[in-house]
């Protein structure tokens, strides 16, 4: 209240200052009467003029007898002194006048100094917006999210399939935000942050928009990294403004993409270098988590695939109460994807979701929706009218194998070398119990470093193995490298991937699963990889004796030399067949499940 009268007293000093200053202007030319320099003149010649006062441009005087309209005062400009003695001898009337240079000055001084002002302020801009200040200096700490209402999403549960655990889960959120005071008659409360994790591509944020949309409120959209600035104390700033938002629209939705990026751990790669904005805006996070109610209809929803990278002070009760695993989908999950993105592509009749479903194992939501796209631009480029099972086989192999290397010429001798090595992966598969059936093997090469693939296709879903079966797998590996050495002497580089594998799953046999015998049932090693399929960073000092580790060794040497054995003695009892079905991938380049399909059964026929 003080302030606005001391406003309002301000306001009426200068009204008054202005008053007074446009009184005395009106005072002064009702006052003063402008003559020409010829009458000044004459008026001086005879003697009406009682003093003056000359300035650079003008001569103000004062009249000895005032004129007719009382005026007593009188102004004119300057005239050179020599034109005016020679116009005056000719009786002619003139005045001078004074060059008005205000244009000029603005163009010479203003103008220079509103251009340089204009290209700072269009650098700052620029600059401001590489540095992600949403365009400015004024705006560092606003918050950058995008509020999408109800129609804005254009998302809701019925365009999410695969993760029906997941919806469920989100499903109480939903009917939280419609309908509180009915969720909340028995005292419960809904969860004040819901963390959604899982590999990449599988609808975590997906998903978010789909809660989003099916409760019709505000939704504020916002990636982890955007809070994070060059500036300290910045990306803490727009943690608040993010949330006096959301509060002011309330009930909303605060969904936070990739989490990990303002929420990693406190302390942790501290040789890395400083933290202190990465942790200011975390703690600032914190502290809005504490301080809303979640009665007042304001949910947090945050995803991310590194969820052991996270602050524990965020996963605990009260902060992210509940944690939602958005996983790959399983076979009926990857149907019920199909379904809905083989709608929007023509299908040839007869095509079922359920025969596309048994090719892709392990793929996320997002790979499934990138395959049938792939499917329709194979069929595209073959000049097709609709999308063939064939088309889907095609556009796996692109995915998962690469694209074709054709003007890759590989010579005889490494041709042969490949087609011994595929055929003897494949011919162990079909020699060993419980393995995947072969689908289809190629010499062709493919992708990076690829001269040739056999794909396997697996019949189920399986989340268990046993050391057999793991063992059966080592041994299928190493297939194509006991074939180069059954038939030619001496093995190539072909097999360094296979090896990679064997090795880690050997070692997993021993370390990590306790299937060893003489080392007993105890872990070496845990589980330190993440959703992104890397090995987080591990300590430097082991568990373990140096003795311990010699005999951790000896033991995957061991089950690797075991793996290979086996190999060579399946191919050895079917070395006819290995020879005639290389000739003829050397010759078809190309074998598919009807020619596979004969092979295993001629392989069956001499078991």
């Amino acid at each position: 209240m003080q302030k606005k009268l001391q406003f309002s007293l301000w306001y009426f000093v200068f009204a008054l200052l202005a008053v007074f200053t446009l009184h005395d202007l009106w005072v002064q030319v009702r006052s003063v009467e402008p003559v020409p320099y010829s009458e000044f003149q004459r008026m001086v010649k005879a003697g009406e003029v009682s003093e003056i006062a000359i300035t650079e441009n003008a001569i103000q005087g004062t009249l000895k007898k005032p004129l007719e309209d009382g005026r007593q005062k009188f102004v004119t400009t300057r005239v050179d002194p020599s034109l005016a003695k020679d116009l005056s001898q000719y009786d002619v009337k003139f005045t001078g006048v004074v060059e008005n240079t205000l244009l000029r000055d603005i163009l010479g001084w203003v103008l220079p100094a509103v251009i340089f002002v204009g290209i700072w302020i269009f650098a700052m801009r620029k600059f401001a917006g590489k540095q992600g200040m949403g365009g400015g200096f004024m705006n560092l700490g606003k918050s950058k999210a995008k509020v999408y209402v109800e129609a804005d999403t254009g998302v809701s549960f019925g365009d999410v399939a695969g993760v029906d655990e997941a919806k469920d889960e989100l499903k109480e959120v939903v009917g939280f935000l419609k309908d509180p005071k009915s969720y909340g008659r028995l005292g419960g409360r809904v969860p004040k942050g819901v963390l959604l994790v899982g590999p990449p591509g599988t609808g975590k944020t997906l998903l978010a928009k789909a809660v989003a949309g099916e409760a019709g409120v505000p939704f504020f959209s916002i990636s982890g990294s955007e809070f994070v600035e060059m500036f300290v104390g910045v990306g803490a700033a727009r943690v608040r403004d993010l949330f006096e938002q959301a509060r002011a629209k309330a009930p909303a939705i605060i969904f936070i993409d990739e989490l990990d990026a303002m929420g990693r751990a406190r302390g942790a790669f501290g040789g890395m270098g400083g933290h202190d904005e990465k942790e200011q805006t975390l703690n600032q996070l914190l502290v809005e988590l504490d301080g809303f109610d979640s009665s007042s209809g304001l949910v947090l929803l945050a995803a991310t695939n590194r969820p052991e990278v996270l602050d524990p002070a965020l996963l605990r009760a009260g902060r992210f109460d509940r944690q939602v695993l958005v996983d790959r989908p399983d076979k009926k999950g990857r149907i019920a994807i199909l379904q809905v993105h083989m709608k929007k592509i023509t299908l040839t009749p007869g095509i079922d979701a359920d025969q596309v479903a048994a090719l892709t194992p392990g793929f996320s939501g997002a790979d499934l929706a990138n395959l049938c796209n792939e499917a329709a631009l194979v069929a595209t480029r073959r000049d097709g009218v609709d999308v063939t099972l064939r088309d889907f086989t095609v556009a796996i192999e692109r995915i998962v194998a690469g694209l074709e290397k054709k003007n890759r010429v590989l010579n005889e001798h490494e041709r042969t070398v490949v087609a011994y090595h595929e055929m003897g992966h494949a011919l162990v598969a079909m020699g060993l119990p419980g393995t995947d059936p072969v689908h289809k093997i190629s010499i062709i090469p493919r992708g990076v470093g690829a001269l040739g693939y056999t794909i396997q296709r697996p019949t189920e879903d399986r989340f268990l193995m046993t050391r057999a079966e793991l063992e059966n797998k080592m041994a299928v590996l190493l297939g194509g490298r006991a074939a180069e050495q059954l038939v030619f002497g001496e093995v190539s580089t072909g097999a360094a991937d296979d090896l990679q594998k064997v090795t880690s799953i050997a070692r997993s046999i021993v370390m990590r699963f306790g299937m060893h015998e003489e080392l007993g049932n105890v872990a070496y090693d845990s589980d330190k990889t993440n959703f992104l399929g890397q090995a987080a960073p591990q300590a430097a000092e082991r568990s373990y004796s140096e003795e311990t580790a010699r005999e951790i060794d000896c033991a995957v040497r061991q089950i690797v030399a075991k793996a290979f054995e086996r190999s060579c003695a399946i191919l050895a009892e079917r070395r006819a067949i290995l020879e005639d079905t290389a000739r003829d991938l050397l010759a078809r380049e190309t074998l598919d499940e009807a020619d596979l399909k004969a092979i295993h059964d001629r392989v069956t026929a001499e078991a």
